[in-house]
């Protein structure tokens, strides 16, 4: 009995020491998104090819986004950059109706954005951005 009451706060001593040194979690490394990304992807109508031209400034996105349903280029619409996270929306005038379309993204690397679309309430997509070299 003696040995048991000996090793419950041993055992507490060693967890509470343990936990002491495990290191506070690191933020997340800021990648500048700045520059052109293309991105290759399947949809509901069909496959889309998609041009995406940022300026990340001080947590916050800008650009142009050009798709191959749309004639024209659209704007990035409230766009943020958290860390390894990046959110914006675009509004895309497809065949004369606007329709709102909503993405996040996981910056991956310096070279790739994993992106979740979700285009209204129609679908919801993923594709992947890959930096243009120049």
């Amino acid at each position: 009995m003696q040995r048991l009451l000996l090793t419950i706060p041993l055992s507490l001593f060693l967890v509470v020491s343990l936990r002491a040194q495990t290191p506070a979690p690191v933020p997340a490394e800021a990648i500048d998104i700045t520059g052109q990304w293309t991105a290759t992807f399947e949809t509901q109508v069909g496959t889309q090819s998609y041009t995406y031209d940022f300026v990340a400034k001080d947590g916050k996105v800008t650009g142009k986004i050009k798709g191959s349903l749309s004639d024209n280029p659209s704007d990035v619409r409230d766009g943020k950059v958290e860390g390894r996270k990046v959110t914006f929306g675009e509004t895309l005038n497809f065949q004369g109706t606007e329709v709102a379309i909503a993405y996040t993204g996981l910056i991956s690397s310096p070279n790739e954005i994993k992106f979740t679309r979700s285009v209204a309430e129609f679908a919801t997509e993923e594709l992947v951005a890959t930096r243009v070299k120049k």
